[in-house]
């Protein structure tokens, strides 16, 4: 079966990156977008980073433009967006789809190991997946849940 570690990304300059380089850190598994209520989030998850890093956390992002059309730019827009408002420093990947026929493995998988209240589809943007050292995703959170709600549960795995 596979693992969170065997699977690739495309980041957003197109660099095919494997998961395994995040191999024993603690991870916060994001679907983003820009221009979604939520996007105020990306302040909060940048928070996370700055503070937990060093201990070895990442939060991972990952653009989707199916919830209202929210993410309609290309990588480039996407990146000059996520610097220029909110000074996202953790890795971010090319846009994906999380639901449907073409949703990403990646996202099959987690929502394989967590489903949601409603069941395993990602209902919009900003659905958290937490990933414990090992690679366990062991919660999901909904897009309403703020990051900074959950530093704790974070902390607890570090």
């Amino acid at each position: 079966m596979a693992g969170i570690y065997d699977f690739t990304a495309h980041s957003l300059s197109g660099e095919e990156t494997p998961l395994n380089r995040f191999k024993g850190q603690v991870l916060l598994i994001v679907n983003t977008a820009s221009a979604c209520g939520f996007t105020p989030q990306y302040k909060g998850l940048e928070t996370l980073q700055q503070e937990l890093a060093p201990r070895g956390f990442s939060v991972l992002g990952f653009p989707c433009n199916q919830f209202g059309s929210q993410e309609p730019g290309d990588a480039a827009e996407i990146g000059q967006f996520c610097s220029r408002n909110y000074g996202v420093t953790f890795p971010m990947f090319a846009k994906i789809d999380v639901n449907g026929d073409k949703a990403d493995p990646l996202y099959q998988y987690l929502k394989n190991e967590k489903s949601g209240l409603l069941g395993s589809s990602i209902k919009w943007n900003f659905t958290k997946f937490l990933v414990d050292r090992s690679g366990k995703v062991v919660a999901r959170y909904a897009p309403t849940t703020k990051p900074e709600a959950i530093k704790k549960e974070i902390e607890a795995l570090l």
